[in-house]
C-alpha cells in the first residue's frame, strides 16, 4: 500500500503553494459527478477562485486538511465551526474529496476521523453535513455513524446540470 500523510493547512500561503494540486483534486471530483457547487464546463479560474475563497476563510472558523499519497494530493476535507453564540457546540463537515484513482483505500474514513477529532478539540459535539442522494458518500457517512436528518428534493444541480435531492446527516460525538 502507498505511503500517506495528512496535514492541516492553516494559512493562505499553504493553500497558494498547493493551488495546482487543490484545483486538480476539485476538478477530479466535479468531473467525476460530485455535486459540490459547480457545473460543467469547469474553468481553471473558477477552481482557483474557490480555493482563494477557502483561504480567505481560514481565520474565520474554517479548517482544512489534505491527505497525500506518496507525492500526490489525494484528498481533502473541511470543517466549518459555527461562530454564532447559540451554535458553538456544532460544526459542518464540508467538501470531502478523494481523487477517483485513490478511492477505496480508507482515505475518506481517515479524513472524517481527523474532522471528528478536531471538532471535539474545538468543543463541538454535533456535526452536520449534506450530500447528494444516492451517491456512495451516503453509505460512507452511515457507516461512520451519521444519522439521516432529512431530504430536500431538487436541491442542487449536479455537474451535468440535472437537479438532484440532497440528504442531511448529523452525528453526536461522544
Amino acid at each position: 500500500m502507498p505511503d500517506h500523510s495528512m496535514m492541516q493547512l492553516t494559512t493562505p500561503d499553504a493553500i497558494k503553494s498547493r493551488l495546482p494540486e487543490l484545483c486538480h483534486l476539485l476538478r477530479d471530483a466535479v468531473e467525476g459527478g460530485a455535486s459540490v457547487g459547480f457545473t460543467l464546463p469547469l474553468s481553471e479560474e473558477a477552481l482557483q477562485a474557490y480555493w482563494h475563497a477557502v483561504a480567505s476563510q481560514l481565520d474565520d472558523g474554517l479548517l482544512l486538511w489534505v491527505l497525500y499519497e506518496d507525492d500526490t494530493l489525494a484528498g481533502s476535507v473541511q470543517l466549518s465551526l459555527c461562530g454564532k453564540s447559540n451554535g458553538r457546540h456544532r460544526a459542518e463537515v464540508q467538501k470531502l474529496f478523494v481523487l477517483q484513482a485513490c478511492r477505496r483505500r480508507g482515505y475518506a474514513q481517515q479524513l472524517m476521523a481527523v474532522v471528528e477529532e478536531a471538532a471535539q478539540a474545538h468543543g463541538r459535539h454535533l456535526l452536520v453535513l449534506d450530500t447528494e442522494s444516492g451517491k456512495p458518500a451516503v453509505q460512507l457517512y452511515r457507516s461512520l455513524g451519521y444519522q439521516f436528518g432529512g431530504s430536500i428534493p431538487d436541491y442542487a444541480y449536479s455537474p451535468d446540470g440535472e437537479l438532484h435531492p440532497t440528504e442531511y446527516y448529523y452525528k453526536l460525538l461522544a
